[in-house]
């Protein structure tokens, strides 16, 4: 599941300078981290790294494990485990945490894991604190000789019924669906795992909308305001200019809301600001554009769960799934049915929905 088309890149241990300030703090909380690191870059192992300006401000190292553990109390049982072995980010103010997650969360719906854990200290709260919010439980203590490590598991089947922490299954149950319109120029700012091959101009950057989970969207079609909490967004890239809707505008992702507002809800500026610019594409200039005119009145929040594995176009969105090629696409409410039938056509993981 997990696709290298972002700054986030695989890298051999070997390639990669442990000398780098970045691991100092690693280095020091663990004394054995050198010779740990020194061991996987002679058995060629790989790790995920993100960098900004050639500096290292991410890492991410994933291992297969299929064994008990009895240094965890209570004692791990003998399952198969995707362990986070050892993931640090400098977010530098963006939200690259969130994209590291996203990760490691496809890693574990696209494997034949029942979950993933991870162990930390207990300073390293801002990173707990993420972890448990897209459902990391604490599960129990791992005893060290430099001190007690907390230890967090996601199960990969959770119906905790929150968005959240059951991220990022897709729940059909008592909601609404719609298709949402977006066009090109947006679309893969704010999406950039489901942007198109053959956007090969398209260079992801390290900036919080496109690192992000969260998205916030900000538009004038007024369908948005039978949009709640909870219902599916399957979104829709419309056609590029000059080029036929029918067989260029595509369905390529699918998102969670997790709330819905109108810019009059905000008591000023600042607080319209405050809730926009970390989650939405658009510059702060064009932010307070749109406070001053109230341009594009509606606001929606929503989670990125997954970009289609196979992107479907309008011509099929029609013959196959049988929306009505007369109405409105901008906001379009489609039907249970019809959703099942986008997330068939678009290859989604059955592991990850529930009805």
């Amino acid at each position: 599941m997990w696709k290298d088309n972002s700054f986030i890149k695989k890298e051999y241990f070997r390639d990669i300078d442990l000398s780098d300030c970045f691991f100092d703090n690693l280095k020091k909380d663990y004394g054995g981290f050198q010779k740990w690191f020194n061991k996987k870059a002679n058995d060629g192992e790989i790790a995920f790294v993100s960098r900004e300006r050639g500096v290292i401000d991410g890492f991410l190292y994933l291992k297969d494990e299929y064994e008990a553990d009895t240094s965890i109390e209570p004692n791990f049982e003998k399952k198969r485990r995707l362990k986070v072995g050892t993931f640090k980010v400098d977010a530098h103010g963006t939200t690259l945490g969130e994209n590291f997650i996203k990760l490691i969360v496809n890693q574990l719906y696209s494997g034949e894991y029942e979950e993933a854990y991870v162990t930390i200290f207990p300073k390293h709260s801002s990173l707990i604190e993420l972890l448990e919010k897209y459902g990391f439980i604490f599960y129990g203590i791992k005893a060290t000789s430099i001190g007690d490590e907390r230890v967090y598991v996601k199960k990969k089947f959770t119906n905790y019924g929150d968005i959240y922490l059951d991220y990022p299954i897709i729940n059909l149950k008592n909601n609404k669906k719609f298709l949402l319109s977006i066009i090109p120029k947006y679309h893969s700012r704010l999406f950039p795992y489901s942007k198109l091959n053959t956007e090969k101009d398209y260079v992801m950057e390290d900036i919080s909308y496109t690192n992000s989970i969260e998205k916030v969207y900000i538009a004038a079609m007024s369908g948005i305001r039978n949009i709640s909490k909870d219902d599916l967004l399957i979104i829709y890239r419309t056609a590029e200019y000059g080029k036929l809707a029918r067989y260029n505008s595509v369905a390529t992702s699918i998102c969670t809301v997790v709330e819905t507002k109108n810019i009059e809800d905000f008591a000023n500026e600042a607080e319209f600001l405050d809730y926009c610019r970390k989650y939405s594409i658009f510059s702060n200039n064009e932010l307070r554009y749109y406070w001053k005119t109230k341009k594009y009145p509606y606001i929606i929040k929503m989670l990125y769960n997954i970009a289609l594995n196979k992107r479907i176009v309008r011509d099929r969105l029609i013959k196959d799934v049988g929306l009505d090629e007369n109405k409105y696409w901008g906001v379009l409410e489609v039907s249970d049915s019809e959703l099942i039938k986008i997330l068939e056509l678009g290859e989604v993981d059955e592991s990850i929905i529930v009805n």
